[in-house]
Parts: C-alpha cells; sequence; structure tokens
C-alpha cells in the first residue's frame, strides 16, 4: 500500500466543478434558501442552548464572577478558529465542513479522521443537548402538576451510578433526604424501573419524543427548518434580554466579591461546559450549498453569532453572579434557580418554557449538520452511496437524515450528561484544531483559488517566542505551587466524598470509628453522615492532610499518586510538547498568528478534558479507521479515478 495514496487530495478546482455539474443537471443539489441573517441565526440558534440555560451555572461556581474572562477567552478561542472556516468556506464553498477542507489541505486519510470526528460530534452533541431538553421539558411538567415516572426520564447509566453513590453515602450514615436531589432522582429511577431478569428499564422518552420531531421537521427541508430556527431564536432572545433587564435591578455587587475566589484554576475547571456553550457555529459551514452566497454570507453569519453570543454569555454570567453568590450556582437550571429564590415565580415560569424552546432549536441545527456531513463522505465514496441520496421534492439528504434520527436515539438511553458533554467537547476542537492547521498548510500555496475573504496575515515569527516567554514568567513566577506540583507530580488527597464511595462495608466501619475516636463530640448513639463529618476538615488544608492520613484504609483510596496520577497529566504534556513544535514551525514558516492562536487555543481546551475522553476518543478513531481500511479506501472516488 502506497504511503500517498493515504494522503491523496481533492483540488478546490474539481470541487467546484462538481458543484457547478450537480447544479446544472439538478442531480443530488441542494435547495437554495439562506441569507446572512439566516445564517446568523442558525448560529445563534446553536450555541445559545444548553450552555447558556444549563452548564453556566457549573462554570459559574466553580470560577466566580471572573467565570466572564473565560467566556471571553473561549469566544477568542472560537473566533481565531471561526476565522480559518471562513477562509476555508469562503474557498471552499460546499456542505462538508471540516470534512470538506482536510480533504483539501491533508489528503484522504485526514479528511476521513476528521469527517469519524464530526459525526461524534454531531450525534453526541445532539445527545447532550437531548438529555438536556428532557430534563427542563419534565420539570416543566413537574410545575404543572403532571408527573413523569422517573425511570421514564433518565438515562441508564446515570441511574445506576446515582444508585451505586447513594448506597455508598448511606452505609456511610448519609440519610436519603440529605443526599443530592439528582442522586435522589437516580436511586428512586433505578429502585423503581421495571426489571427484566438483572436489567433495570431505564430510558428518557422525553428525549426520543424531540428526536424524532426535530428530525421529522429536518427531513421535510431547509426552508421549513429555517423558519422554524428563526422563529425560536427570536423567542430565546427576547427571553435572555429580559432576563438581563430584570436580572439588573437585583444585582448586589458585594457578590462579585471575591472575583476569582478560586483563582485561575477554578476559572479555568469550567472550560469544558463553557467551550460547550459555543460550539455549533461550524454547523452553519455544513449548510454551505444551501447558501445564495455562500462565499459572502457564511464568513458573516459565522462571526455575528459569536460576537452577538459572546455579549449574551457576559451579560448573564454577571447578572447571575451579582444576583446570588457564586457558589448556590451548581444547579442544572441556573437561570430559573435564581429568580426562583428571589421569589420571582413568574420569571421562573418563562425562563423554563424558553429554555425547552432555546434547547430544540440547537437540536435542529445540529441534527442538520450530521446528515450534510454523511452526504459529502457518501459522495466522496467513503460511505455507501444511499448516504448522498437527496429527496427529490425535500431536497434534504433523506437517507442520512433517518439515520442520524436513529444514531442519536440509541445512545440517548444509556449515556449520561457529563461524559457526552466532554466527549463532544473533544470531537469539536479536534476538528478546529485541524481546521486552523489547514489554513496554516496551505497560506503559502499559490495554486489554489481564493474566495472573498482571507484571514488576516500577521507574522508569529517573534510574536510566538515572546508569547512563550510571558507564559513561562507567569507559570513559574505567578503560580510557581501549581506548576512545581505538575511537573514533580506531587501526590494529591481525594476529597471526601471520593473517599466515601470508595469504601465498603467494612471499611465504611473503621472510618467511623477513627473519626469517633479523634473528635468526642460526634460520639453519637446514632450513626452520623461520614462525608459531612469528614468534609468539615477539608477547610484547613493541613487538618484535613493530617484526618486522611490517619485514616485506617488502603492508601490507593485516599491519595492520587504515581502513574495514577500522572495519566491525567498527559493530555497537557502532549498540548506543552505541540506547543514548542509550533512555535518551531512558527519560526521557520512565517506562519499567520491568527489561525496558529486559534490552533494552540483549541488544543489547549482539549488538554482540559479529562484522559478518559481522550481514550474514548481514540477508540472512536481507531473504530472509523476499520472501517477506512475495510470499505472506505477502495471505494474513494479518487481511487475509481486512478484505475
Amino acid at each position: 500500500m502506497a504511503l500517498s495514496n493515504l494522503f491523496r487530495k481533492k483540488t478546490v478546482q474539481d470541487i467546484l466543478k462538481q458543484v457547478e455539474k450537480n447544479e446544472s443537471d439538478g442531480h443530488n443539489s441542494l435547495g437554495k434558501h439562506l441569507t446572512a441573517r439566516d445564517l446568523t441565526a442558525f448560529g445563534i440558534a446553536a450555541i445559545v442552548g444548553a450552555g447558556i440555560f444549563s452548564t453556566i451555572g457549573k462554570a459559574s461556581a466553580d470560577g466566580g464572577p471572573a467565570v466572564v474572562f473565560l467566556f471571553l477567552f473561549t469566544a477568542i478561542a472560537c473566533s481565531f478558529a471561526a476565522f480559518a472556516y471562513a477562509e476555508f468556506a469562503s474557498m471552499v464553498p460546499v456542505s462538508g465542513s471540516a470534512y470538506t477542507y482536510s480533504y483539501v489541505a491533508f489528503g484522504e486519510i485526514i479528511a476521513w479522521i476528521i469527517g469519524w470526528a464530526l459525526i461524534m460530534e454531531y450525534a453526541i452533541g445532539n445527545v447532550t443537548v437531548a438529555i438536556s431538553w428532557s430534563d427542563y421539558f419534565t420539570g416543566l411538567l413537574e410545575s404543572g402538576g403532571l408527573h413523569i415516572p422517573e425511570w421514564l426520564q433518565m438515562d441508564y447509566i446515570t441511574a445506576s451510578n446515582g444508585f451505586k453513590d447513594a448506597t455508598a453515602l448511606m452505609e456511610g450514615g448519609k440519610s436519603f433526604g440529605n443526599l443530592a436531589s439528582s442522586t435522589q432522582t437516580a436511586y428512586t429511577a433505578w429502585t423503581t424501573a421495571p426489571v427484566m431478569g438483572s436489567f433495570h428499564l431505564v430510558a428518557d422518552l422525553p428525549a426520543l419524543l424531540i428526536i424524532f420531531i426535530i428530525t421529522a421537521l429536518v427531513y421535510r427541508g431547509m426552508k421549513e427548518s429555517r423558519n422554524a430556527s428563526n422563529m425560536m431564536v427570536a423567542i430565546k432572545l427576547c427571553i435572555v434580554l429580559l432576563v438581563i433587564a430584570v436580572g439588573i435591578f437585583y444585582v448586589d455587587t458585594a457578590n462579585w466579591h471575591p472575583f476569582a475566589p478560586n483563582g485561575a484554576s477554578g476559572v479555568l475547571k469550567g472550560v469544558s461546559a463553557v467551550f460547550f456553550a459555543y460550539i455549533g457555529f461550524d454547523a452553519i459551514s455544513t449548510t454551505a450549498e444551501e447558501c445564495k452566497d455562500p462565499q459572502r454570507d457564511l464568513p458573516r453569519g459565522m462571526m455575528w453569532a459569536i460576537i452577538i453570543c459572546t455579549v449574551l454569555y457576559i451579560a448573564i454570567a454577571l447578572v447571575l453572579t451579582g444576583m446570588v453568590s457564586y457558589n448556590e450556582l451548581n444547579v442544572g437550571d441556573p437561570l430559573a434557580f435564581v429568580f426562583d429564590k428571589l421569589d420571582l415565580k413568574w420569571m421562573s415560569g418563562i425562563i423554563a418554557v424558553s429554555a425547552v424552546i432555546a434547547m430544540a432549536s440547537v437540536l435542529l441545527v445540529f441534527q442538520m449538520g450530521q446528515p450534510r456531513i454523511w452526504m459529502c463522505m457518501s459522495r466522496d465514496g467513503l460511505l455507501p452511496k444511499r448516504f448522498s441520496k437527496v429527496h427529490p421534492k425535500f431536497k434534504t439528504p433523506s437517507y442520512a437524515t433517518i439515520v442520524t434520527g436513529f444514531v442519536v436515539s440509541i445512545p440517548v438511553l444509556f449515556l449520561n450528561l457529563t461524559m457526552v458533554t466532554d466527549l463532544c467537547s473533544i470531537g469539536t476542537l479536534f476538528a478546529f484544531v485541524l481546521v486552523c492547521a489547514g489554513v496554516l498548510v496551505l497560506q503559502n500555496k499559490t495554486d489554489i483559488p481564493r474566495g472573498k475573504f482571507k484571514t488576516p496575515y500577521v507574522n508569529s515569527k517573534y510574536i510566538m517566542p515572546i508569547l512563550i516567554t510571558i507564559g513561562f514568567v507567569f507559570a513559574f513566577g505567578y503560580n510557581n505551587k501549581a506548576t512545581m506540583s505538575f511537573l514533580t507530580n506531587e501526590t494529591q488527597i481525594n476529597s471526601s466524598e471520593e473517599i466515601i464511595t470508595a469504601l465498603d462495608q467494612n471499611s465504611t466501619q473503621k472510618v467511623y470509628d477513627y473519626l469517633v475516636r479523634i473528635d468526642a463530640n460526634n460520639s453519637t448513639s446514632k450513626k452520623p453522615d461520614l462525608e459531612l463529618l469528614l468534609n468539615k476538615y477539608q477547610q484547613d488544608e493541613v487538618k484535613y492532610a493530617s484526618v486522611v492520613k490517619g485514616l485506617p484504609i488502603d492508601d490507593a483510596i485516599k491519595y492520587q499518586c504515581g502513574f495514577d496520577l500522572f495519566k491525567h497529566k498527559i493530555p497537557m504534556w502532549i498540548f506543552l510538547i505541540v506547543l514548542f513544535g509550533l512555535t518551531f514551525w512558527s519560526y521557520r514558516q512565517n506562519l499567520s498568528l491568527i489561525p496558529l492562536l486559534g490552533l494552540i487555543c483549541c488544543l489547549y481546551m482539549m488538554a482540559q478534558l479529562s484522559v478518559w475522553n481522550w481514550i474514548y476518543f481514540t477508540i472512536w478513531l481507531l473504530i472509523g479507521l476499520v472501517i477506512y481500511f475495510s470499505f472506505s479506501r477502495k471505494n474513494s472516488k479518487l481511487n475509481v479515478q486512478k484505475v
């Protein structure tokens, strides 16, 4: 097998000729209905959704009011990537997004990898939004007096894990009523669900319902999808502006102090949640063939969507952290929570309704994106031909849309929200990294037709070494403790909850006896809450370390050290190695600064995700490579042309 065959490329000229041919004979061509305004609305529809109604709470609780800097950083990183997307979209105005761009810049094998990653991004992203939508929808029904059994509104993994954690915590002395509400719900779902043998029938039916409705709408046509999206965007923008307008009168500036209670590490802890709030703008590029003037309107739509959403996110974050203390915001519905806490029940109801609409619009855009990726891969011969079938009346990729509905419906029954959020983020960031790298690879090639939009060129030759030097000064000067802990792989103490949930019954009793022995005030006839007993020492790092050291249990439960700790740092070491390689490349090749910064920022955010997400993502890519070498490589149009 010749190595060059793996990197065979499509030319921009050939792609444009094929598009013209499709349009002239009407074969496999999509309807053109979209303007810059529609694309901006699609971008807002994709971005303003689960992030602003859900994950913003967790990020605010971790970072405090300073989470606004994380929104700003993420917006800048996405803007760098958006410049690269916009340049490619202007150069190659066809459906396919990063997949098509990688085919031009890197060749077939990289295009397949990114296409396969995008399939995961959109499928898992849809699962994430469907689960969030289900949570808000069932909450709305509950407030109206209609109760759906817990086992019909939760995924299998969340129910199973919640049951295990609840059991461990109750064995440690915590009463059921003192468990977190989410843990109580998961426990109830698991214990009340019908059982077949040892299998508990737990399924999120509302999530399945919304996937079916949205898939039917996307199948029906782009014009209908556009109209529905525009309507939902108008509604949720009005609600967001209403939240800001009403909430600003309840802001207490005392809640903004301290502004960054957990420092830079606390702010960066929410990077996955905040980045998930921004993904989706790249879905705009999958609609290129349905734009009236893609070379002009695609770049405008992406940029306006990011700018508008960033302003809204920062305003919402400041209002939320001003209305209540940041440490109260670790809830699934932070907007509704703050108004409910201030006894503004009517606002909570409005927010719940708008959240249902907002998340449905996100699902709509994502559900449009995936079939168009599959359609492009099928056109190139990398997937079976039927995936490129366009409905003769509706002018949509009909078969691919139906398959997308099934691909999203099945995982929604089993995967939990945290897992799918991180998986979606790593797939998207990987796509951003390759698109930015693609612009760098093509920047000095003169034989490629350029579109109407080109990323402004700033030479990074000397800027990158300066930025690296500033980074070193900050790391060793202002953040020396955390930096040295990272470099020396310093042993870390597990939290009280991590310790308690890892204990068996025998160890639980030993820990209880020890805690009673060191603190006579807690020696009661009734077994107390172990987590509460141990947690009170966490306020004092030295005292907590001393107490944990004395616990009569295995050190593996008490500490993280050695390779068990180092493996979680592997993504960051990969980032640092690549960073120095990029700095050397920029010095040698005079690389353009904006796409280079986009690549670095997105790779850094990938490094903030856990090593398990990297492992799951790698497994997904390996499955894709098996399919490529067994089917796609020999059926590729480029391979057929060569033969």
